[in-house]
């Protein structure tokens, strides 16, 4: 396995873009240890009101989540990036074990370390109730695909 994990710091507009992307499908996967392989061993994080630190953590925190928050499928748009930093908003769609289904906004900021791996990470996230019929996601679970429209273009 390599130790880095492409595109790397400095960020322009393309591999900034590109990063955000390569973020949105690890997440889409709802793997928890893929996932974490893009954050460093020692990795530290804000989610929401939970502070979490290190790959071990980073697994059993996104394990927690998708059993949790059912049908998952996020989409991530950049915000603002540089030198080794990125800003993304996002929103995603989930139901619970009820069948309730909740649209989740906010915004998160990244800091990468020389190889591309995400160090630290500030994540700020707010839910909303949503209709069923009101969904806007409805790619089969996984990767969005490239045609699907981004938040921007759904207006979020």
């Amino acid at each position: 396995m390599s130790d880095q994990r492409p595109p790397l710091p400095p960020f322009t507009l393309e591999t900034a873009v590109e990063k955000v992307r390569l973020a949105e499908d690890g997440w889409n996967s709802r793997d928890p240890a893929r996932v974490a392989l893009a954050y460093t061993v020692d990795s530290f994080w804000r989610n929401r009101a939970e502070f979490v630190q290190g790959r071990e953590a980073i697994v059993g925190f996104l394990t927690r989540k998708w059993q949790r928050e059912l049908d998952y499928r996020l989409i991530k748009e950049l915000w603002s990036f540089g030198e080794n930093r990125i800003a993304v908003r996002f929103a995603y769609e989930w139901h619970d074990d009820s069948g309730n289904w909740f649209r989740s906004y906010g915004n998160e900021n990244w800091e990468f370390d020389e190889n591309g791996l995400m160090r630290r990470r500030f994540a700020s996230i707010n839910d909303t109730p949503i209709r069923e019929s009101d969904r806007r996601y409805h790619w089969p679970l996984g990767r969005r695909p490239d045609e699907h429209p981004g938040l921007s273009d759904l207006g979020f």
